[in-house]
């Protein structure tokens, strides 16, 4: 490989390490940063009304998401950690919500405590 080509070859490689260190790989997940987002903030009531729809019994009540990661796959994967209440106290909850938007697709995928 003469220089010319090594030289444009790291041109062309460089945005892709710029990108893999932040983390933005595709099916890597990325922190949110800004989970007041509206769009976030609706992952995270669905998320709520679909464990209730799910659960047979207790049902708990959306408060906020306070922190979250997201993954690109076939539309997006959103990892949130939501506040909800149960009964008189607020705990911390773990979901993830697969969502194909051009589809008008979301689906609950898992809910737990969070730990």
């Amino acid at each position: 490989m003469n220089s010319r080509s090594a030289s444009l070859f790291l041109i062309l490689l460089l945005p892709l390490l710029a990108t893999a260190r932040k983390g933005s790989l595709l099916g890597g997940w990325e922190k949110i940063d800004n989970v007041k987002d509206p769009h976030i903030q609706e992952i995270g009531m669905f998320a709520v009304a679909e464990h209730n729809k799910q659960s047979k019994g207790v049902t708990i009540e959306f408060k906020d998401v306070v922190s979250g990661e997201k993954q690109v796959v076939s539309g997006m994967n959103y990892r949130l950690v939501i506040d909800a209440k149960r009964g008189e106290s607020i705990g911390k909850y773990q979901a993830l919500v697969w969502e194909k938007p051009w589809e008008n697709f979301k689906k609950l995928t898992s809910f737990k405590p969070a730990a």
